[in-house]
């Protein structure tokens, strides 16, 4: 959530980086600036009575105490009136501020400077690409056909359970899933990353927290009895560890990895390109989450990146990194990064991860802050990557390393899965 301070002081360029994330809302900045002068105003006018209430209390102490109880009583008789305008001006403020806390919620993150304007995922920013993408023979499959084959996945046997998107994992599908799990928090350890097992669902406050609620209510599976969401990512429960906690600066920064499965409805995603793994309502993910001083908070996050590389390349896996543009970002983030990989059964880039710095955005709707050197509370800044998420993972995985004897499974995984081969 952006601060009210800063959309006040700084209304022309809060309008300029709202524009690159396509936001289609503009006259909201000026709806709050409104507003917080109203709430400014309404609070001036009630310190304003409170003061002259109080002068006017200490002044009937004063007479009282001096026995001029006749014109303390003369004053006490006009108090009535301040009681009732200082109660209707703590009613006008409680709905002021109800009003501007409804309307701060709409407003998206701001986009870093570096962002680049665009609507679309073609838009977006190709930073880099690394590795060769491999030439697979004219007989190669696609992984949900190899899963079939080798009776890794049953995607059917998921339908029947549960419904489309829940497949099953058999075999040494599930061996390569645990494998994939342990490798990823492995690394994340080596890293400095502490390890967390946290809840999978969470409440109304801890979707506000990191800014899946009020926004992506609709793709979050609610569980209506108890009023609690199935985790969307690890980033909620993890990154509200830390709600409403005041961090020494020695103790920045904080980093912690945590695997969970992961729930999210994909309303509306159908089509060939939501095959097999491509696209899942429940898949497995390692995540990584930092919270950090603002100074270090863009370091960080290529550190985060150079992570996720780190590990597609001991996959062995090429992967190109892109900048997202304004209007592909996610609504909390100030600048993300997205990892693909390349399916070469499909002949085409998979998204495996995103790394996004928020900045100030969800420390401030958590109430997560730090105290600088000069002992004041400042909010901290926080970050979050996938590290990774599984399905397309184990998609190009099976896709790029077919051969005619089986699939080979990489080295780095091999002391994990306890056999080099799926054939």
């Amino acid at each position: 959530m952006l601060q009210v301070n800063y959309i006040r002081e700084n209304r022309e360029q809060v309008l300029e980086r709202l524009a690159v994330k396509n936001f289609k809302q503009p006259e909201l900045v000026d709806n709050i600036i409104e507003l917080d002068e109203k709430r400014r105003q309404t609070q001036n006018l009630s310190d304003s009575v409170s003061a002259e209430a109080n002068a006017a209390a200490k002044k009937i102490g004063e007479l009282m105490r001096t026995g001029q109880k006749e014109e303390a009583e003369a004053i006490k008789a006009s108090t009535g009136k301040w009681k009732e305008d200082i109660k209707q001006y703590g009613e006008q403020l409680a709905a002021l501020e109800a009003e501007l806390q409804q309307k701060l919620v709409l407003l998206p993150n701001l986009p870093h400077s570096s962002v680049p304007k665009g609507l679309t995922p073609e838009e977006n920013e190709i930073v880099l690409e690394h590795g060769t993408k491999p030439e697979l023979p004219g007989n190669a499959l696609p992984h949900w056909e190899l899963a079939a084959k080798y009776n890794l996945i049953d995607f059917e046997l998921g339908v029947k359970i549960t419904g489309a998107g829940f497949p099953v994992y058999k075999g040494k599908g599930a061996k390569l899933q645990r494998a994939l799990i342990s490798f990823f928090l492995d690394e994340a350890e080596k890293g400095g990353y502490s390890e967390v097992i946290v809840p999978l669902l969470v409440n109304e406050t801890s979707g506000f927290g990191t800014g899946q609620l009020p926004d992506k209510e609709g793709q979050m599976y609610h569980a209506g009895i108890d009023n609690l969401y199935l985790i969307p990512t690890a980033e909620v429960p993890v990154t509200n560890l830390y709600r409403d906690v005041i961090l020494k600066g020695d103790e920045l920064p904080v980093k912690n990895c945590g695997y969970t499965p992961c729930f999210r409805r994909e309303a509306g995603s159908y089509g060939a390109h939501v095959r097999g793994l491509n696209r899942l309502h429940q898949f497995d993910k390692v995540e990584i989450v930092q919270v950090v001083h603002p100074d270090n908070s863009y370091s960080v996050l290529e550190e985060m990146s150079a992570h996720v590389q780190g590990l597609l390349q001991k996959l062995g896996l090429p992967y190109r990194v892109l900048r997202l543009c304004g209007g592909d970002m996610g609504f909390a983030s100030a600048l993300t990064y997205d990892m693909e990989t390349w399916s070469a059964a499909q002949q085409r880039w998979l998204e495996v991860s995103s790394v996004s710095n928020f900045e100030t955005f969800q420390s401030n709707r958590l109430k997560l802050r730090f105290r600088n050197a000069e002992g004041k509370t400042q909010l901290a800044h926080t970050l979050n990557g996938s590290a990774l998420a599984l399905p397309r993972i184990v998609a190009t995985l099976l896709e790029n390393n077919q051969t005619e004897e089986g699939i080979k499974i990489p080295e780095v995984l091999v002391p994990y899965t306890k056999f080099d081969w799926i054939n």
